[in-house]
């Protein structure tokens, strides 16, 4: 249909440098427009790089997924699926990074994203996913709305800014 963007959301297990650098942009722009993503604004590309290698160090082991949102072909936002180590929790996945670029928010791609998450983990043989949400943003509404629950709270676990310390808030999905 003309005008509608091609949304696509594919697993990804080899990241070349041009896909990484598209990733560490979104990242350092997802935190710097205030996106609850592992760090604080203002962030640089050398503050988010060695922890988006960790990250992508998990999806080149073939253990984790690398969940790339596209639209039009353009990368749009990713997240990560990790998978445990440990035989009696194989049927669980959890997600990580979730982000959109902030250009692209607000038209319905998170939960496009989500959707492809998903999937992805269903594909695995995933029973369940979890993932934690920041307190105090509420974007844990987001994740209720797309079928998950809370299933615990750590209170205080983020700390943000001296006095401000927010709960880590962990919620679950069955696929």
């Amino acid at each position: 249909m003309e005008g509608v963007p091609a949304v696509d959301v594919r697993a990804v297990t080899t990241v070349d440098d041009a896909l990484r650098a598209e990733l560490l942009a979104c990242w350092v722009d997802v935190t710097n427009a205030g996106g609850a993503v592992g760090f604080v604004p203002p962030v640089t590309a050398a503050d988010v790089a060695p922890v988006l290698d960790r990250l992508l160090d998990g999806i080149t082991s073939g253990r984790d997924v690398l969940c790339v949102l596209t639209v039009d072909g353009a990368t749009a936002g990713f997240a990560a699926l990790v998978g445990s180590s440990s035989p009696l929790r194989r049927h669980w996945g959890t997600v990580l990074r979730v982000q959109v670029h902030p250009s692209r928010q607000g038209t319905g791609l998170g939960r496009a994203l989500m959707e492809g998450v998903h999937r992805i983990a269903a594909g695995r043989g995933w029973e369940f996913v979890s993932l934690t949400a920041r307190g105090g943003t509420g974007v844990d509404a987001f994740y209720r709305g797309l079928g998950y629950t809370e299933a615990g709270r750590l209170p205080g676990a983020v700390r943000v800014a001296p006095g401000d310390d927010r709960d880590e808030i962990l919620l679950a999905r069955p696929l």
